[in-house]
């Protein structure tokens, strides 16, 4: 890779294709992991000229990585959310577990309000637009456009825009079948709880697809793909095969060890919808997860 240094700024060559955070590490001079991933959190790395915080962004030959030390970027710290990825269009976020989407009451803190403050601090005149909903108690990614424009790009063509979205879903049991397919046809009454038929019953038609990633100590986890996306659709299928998911007492769970539902939104890749860019946005298992399924 070329290095070339202009005041407090360094900017690298991508001569092979690579992941970020690899990339950083090598290029400077083998710096640590935490201290290369510390660079990432206080987004003072650019990948061809757009601020890039996700570890794990892929890097192709062609591509300019810059380590901008002139001025620090504005930090973005919050409890609620982490701003995975962001350019002039749109932001890619992970909320956390019991943060509404957005909301009519102003004074409620949601993703929307943080998002608003924070671009209200960096100087600019943008303002986060929801473009899907996560369920409250559901954590995990969602994208947020930047002006109303992008927006409705995304909305319009949010189907054909996403290639790939996944969940992970700890549930309680442990499956017969590690990997399968099932589908049915939603409805939801006036209590807005969802039900589901095995036959049409004029109801909105979904698929999920599922595998089983681990099972321990009672519990399993389990990667849901959605080959549609209907409301409460991972929930009320892992009910239908008998496996609630932990903490969703709404649709079969008899407990909340976690004291939150058992659902991340964990995967997301999508196509930008002006740049024309192909975005795979992944993280980790919460944390929680793993220590129920470890037993402790």
């Amino acid at each position: 890779m070329r290095r070339e240094q202009k005041n407090n700024t360094l900017t690298f060559k991508v001569k092979e294709e690579t992941e970020l955070l690899p990339f950083l590490m090598k290029a400077m001079n083998g710096i640590s992991r935490n201290r290369a991933k510390a660079l990432l959190v206080n987004r003072l790395v650019l990948v061809d000229n757009i601020i890039t915080t996700h570890a794990l962004a892929r890097l192709v030959p062609g591509q300019t990585v810059i380590l901008d030390r002139s001025k620090q970027k504005m930090a973005f710290r919050s409890n609620d959310l982490g701003v995975v990825y962001e350019d002039p269009y749109l932001l890619v976020i992970d909320k956390r577990a019991g943060l509404l989407s957005m909301s009519n009451n102003t004074r409620q803190q949601t993703v929307q309000t943080v998002l608003n403050r924070y671009l209200e601090k960096g100087g600019g005149r943008n303002t986060s637009h929801l473009v899907h909903r996560l369920d409250r108690d559901t954590s995990g990614l969602m994208v947020y456009a930047k002006d109303v424009q992008t927006q409705q790009s995304l909305i319009n063509s949010w189907q054909q825009l996403v290639t790939d979205r996944r969940y992970l879903a700890l549930v309680k049991g442990e499956f017969q079948q590690t990997r399968g397919r099932i589908q049915s046809w939603l409805t939801e009454d006036k209590k807005f709880i969802t039900h589901s038929s095995p036959v049409d019953n004029g109801g909105k038609y979904a698929v999920t697809h599922y595998n089983v990633l681990a099972s321990s100590n009672g519990y399993s986890l389990v990667e849901c793909e959605l080959e549609t996306g209907r409301k409460n659709q991972i929930r009320v299928h892992m009910a239908d095969l008998g496996h609630p998911v932990v903490g969703d007492r709404k649709y079969g769970s008899d407990e909340d060890p976690m004291r939150r539902l058992g659902l991340h939104a964990y995967m997301l890749c999508f196509t930008h919808p002006v740049t024309g860019k192909h975005l795979r946005f992944e993280t980790p298992v919460p944390y929680c997860f793993e220590k129920l399924l470890a037993g402790e």
